[in-house]
């Protein structure tokens, strides 16, 4: 019997074939894809004031923070619809969604982070009075965190269309505001003061709310079934994970500002550094924070 090992001479033959196509280079107008993404809408947004390389890089930066803006607002939104129809899920995948937004925003921060006081001086004066807390998606952010304040809608008195649609956000429920909306409805005792309150206004942490999250946390249930608690556990987490990288942000925001300018007032007359210590040490949705303690 012969043991030669075959020579794989009559093997099937398995490479690809390859493609003589080559991609449509010819367009009659602009190419599709400038159509969908308006490329050179963005790339022609940048008008820099100074002669300092360093700025192109801070102006750019800031713009893709404001796209980043408009894309959470979104998202944030689009949870707050789903769960005023009882839609959990939808809501959480939202959230979630946000979450990586949130960590891409943050690191806009990179490009930023190590400015000398020098670096930022030689096209500070560029900015004038503009600052980032007239940031007008910002504030939209801000509102659906349930950071509510009627006098940020002052600096938008020219602007008729933003001035409106941040007065329409200021009256909304804030993005907190519909997840307790939901608890209610699903038999959790929260108060009623709560649920009532001027929506206009910074919402303020409650001892009774508190107790809601820390019986969620705990794994019952009043008024729910089946897998309702593990749900709103999971609505909690998600909730918790947009709190943590909000955080996360102003902390960077912090650090940033003070690298760059030191304890001065900040561009626009704001209070800098000093008003930014105060948001950094606050937390959203604080009392899925403080109900922790109580599991």
């Amino acid at each position: 019997m012969s043991h030669e090992v075959s020579s794989g001479a009559h093997e099937p033959h398995t490479t690809a074939p390859e493609t003589t196509e080559a991609p449509n280079l010819d367009f009659a107008g602009t190419t599709p894809y400038e159509d969908y993404v308006q490329a050179d809408v963005l790339t022609h947004l940048q008008h820099p004031l100074s002669d300092d390389p360093g700025e192109m890089v801070f102006l750019v930066t800031t713009q893709v923070m404001e796209l980043w803006f408009t894309v959470i607002v979104h998202e944030w939104e689009t949870a707050s619809r789903a769960l005023r129809q009882d839609d959990i899920p939808v809501a959480i995948d939202a959230l979630k969604r946000s979450v990586r937004e949130l960590d891409a925003l943050n690191a806009s921060w990179r490009p930023l982070a190590q400015l000398t006081p020098a670096q930022f001086n030689s096209y500070r004066g560029a900015l004038g009075e503009g600052s980032g807390f007239q940031s007008a998606m910002y504030r939209r952010m801000e509102f659906l965190l349930g950071e509510k304040s009627a006098s940020m809608l002052v600096p938008h008195r020219g602007a008729p269309r933003v001035h409106a649609e941040l007065e329409k956000a200021l009256h909304a429920p804030s993005l907190y505001d519909e997840v307790l909306r939901l608890l209610a409805r699903r038999g959790l005792p929260v108060p009623t003061a709560v649920l009532d309150r001027d929506l206009s206004l910074r919402y303020e942490p409650s001892a009774g709310v508190e107790a809601v999250w820390a019986t969620v946390y705990g794994g019952e249930s009043l008024g729910a079934s089946g897998d309702e608690p593990d749900n709103l556990v999971r609505l909690g987490e998600a909730l918790t994970d947009v709190a943590e990288l909000v955080w996360r942000w102003r902390n960077d925001h912090l650090v940033a500002t003070r690298r760059a300018m030191g304890s001065k007032t900040g561009t626009g007359g704001s209070a800098g550094v000093a008003w930014l210590e105060k948001r950094a040490v606050k937390n959203v949705f604080p009392e899925l924070w403080t109900a922790r303690s109580h599991v």
